[in-house]
């Protein structure tokens, strides 16, 4: 197949083999309207919104969204810059350090993390559609999913294409929700608040959750990149665009949760689009239609997938469109389905599902980063990461205990509605678990795998050696 045939589809046809120069196209700055269309959602406004709920004044609720943001930005954006030099989506990377057989672990970790924000958005879009159309909100939950399998379908050229106009429409409109909400806090009623450290940090740790579960799949929407785009941009471009839109559209369910109160929390969209009631339907199906049904969601979701049981390498990419649109529709119904059963309490569930991810991706974030920048410094062998029994190994014990062992640290410093423990609850109830599970990753990590660079030199000499 020709690079203008391949490059001029409208299906995609690449799933986890590395995407050839041939085929490489975009610019840096389509990594901005990607992300600014990823976090211009209700799903960000709803998280904004947290802060408030756990009773936080509005200027704490700013201070600690902003520095979530920031925070859980640079993680992010440090997994876009491998996506170009590597020309893979971001989970099939982690066979370097956990094996092939191991990082099906994170993997596993990853789909169950798209499924929870895949719910989060259908039970926020399905209330409201449901006071849209008539419909029952069981019959707007299947509505909306069927829309983000359409889009999901369709794959990297559609949700980018989709992303850039999403990023000037929905823009405009959450500008307008900014504008009218500003206006309207001078004479909102302002609840007694509750700013102590544990909540303070609790509101950072889910604002950088908010960023840091983008980063298993980040690099999915930079591979197509060509190889030669400067790693600063890729960083600065998928940063400001994800960073900047979360605290726009954060700032948004802050103000929201302030104002609106009980009216905002019941139903985020539709009381957002009441705001402007002779718009109320304009706006609603501008966000429902360059919205894309949540696709980024059934999309990564598949890739990772895909990596977790692909050992076949480029061979085996055939019937990829095939597969792609039996895991889209299968992720589609099981979303729907779990969101017509889940409970309706949006912000308590939010606050739950945000945090339990944070301790579950913050040791794999740090364990592929350091590897990547640190001990292989972007140097691996592509073809071997496809195979099932290729040089990386099957299982690697060392990453895998690593990562074990950190989610286990970080227990006894968890403070949630779930569980507190006993070093949060002697700390005033302080949440510093994902700090000291980054931390502990990173140094057990680097301590473990700092020979493996050398390795990998000696290995390749040898292989030349043999050939030769």
């Amino acid at each position: 197949m020709s690079a203008a045939t391949t490059t001029g589809r409208v299906v995609e046809a690449h799933s986890i083999e590395p995407i050839p120069d041939a085929e490489r196209h975009g610019r840096p700055w389509n990594l901005f309207t990607l992300w600014f269309a990823s976090n211009i959602t209700v799903v960000a406004v709803i998280t904004g919104a947290v802060a408030v709920s756990l009773g936080l004044s509005l200027t704490w609720s700013i201070i600690a969204m902003v520095a979530g943001n920031l925070i859980g930005g640079v993680f992010m954006a440090y997994h876009s810059v491998q996506g170009p030099r590597m020309g893979l989506p971001q989970m099939i990377q982690s066979r370097a350090q956990f094996g092939s057989a191991g990082a099906v672990l994170p993997m596993i970790v990853t789909v169950l993390m798209y499924l929870g924000f895949q719910i989060e958005g259908n039970i926020s879009f399905g209330a409201a559609m449901a006071a849209q159309t008539g419909l029952s909100v069981n019959g707007a939950l299947v509505l909306f999913g069927f829309i983000g399998i359409v889009t999901a379908l369709f794959g990297y050229r559609v949700i980018h294409g989709l992303s850039k106009i999403m990023t000037v429409v929905t823009g405009l409109i959450f500008a307008a929700f900014l504008v009218k909400l500003i206006s309207a806090a001078g004479s909102a009623h302002i609840p007694a608040t509750h700013s102590t450290f544990a909540n303070i940090l609790l509101a950072v740790s889910i604002s950088v959750s908010w960023q840091i579960t983008w980063a298993p799949y980040v690099s999915d929407y930079s591979r197509y990149l060509p190889s030669s785009t400067s790693a600063s941009r890729t960083f600065w471009y998928t940063y400001a665009g994800s960073v900047l839109t979360a605290v726009f559209a954060m700032l948004i369910g802050v103000l929201a949760a302030f104002v609106g109160g009980n009216g905002f929390s019941n139903d985020p969209l539709e009381y957002l689009t009441n705001l402007f009631p002779a718009l109320n339907g304009v706006i609603f199906w501008l966000l429902m239609i360059f919205g894309f049904g949540g696709a980024s969601g059934a999309y990564g979701s598949f890739l990772t997938a895909h990596a977790a049981v692909s050992g076949r390498g480029a061979a085996a990419e055939r019937r990829i469109p095939l597969y792609r649109a039996l895991f889209v529709v299968a992720f589609g119904v099981v979303s729907t389905v779990l969101s017509i059963v889940s409970s309706a309490n949006l912000i308590s569930t939010f606050t739950n599902i945000t945090t339990f991810l944070l301790y579950l991706l913050v040791p794999w974030t740090a364990i592929n980063l350091m590897d990547y920048f640190v001990i292989r410094r972007g140097s691996y062998d592509i073809p071997q990461l496809l195979l099932w029994n290729g040089r990386y190994g099957t299982f690697n014990a060392r990453a895998v205990v690593i990562y074990l062992a950190a989610i286990g640290i970080q227990i006894p410093f968890v403070n949630s509605s779930l569980y507190e423990g006993p070093i949060a609850r002697s700390m005033g109830g302080a949440d510093i678990a994902w700090i000291v599970g980054l931390a502990f990753s990173a140094v057990a990590y680097w301590l473990a795998a700092r020979g493996d660079a050398a390795r990998d030199r000696a290995a390749a000499r040898q292989v030349l050696l043999q050939a030769g």
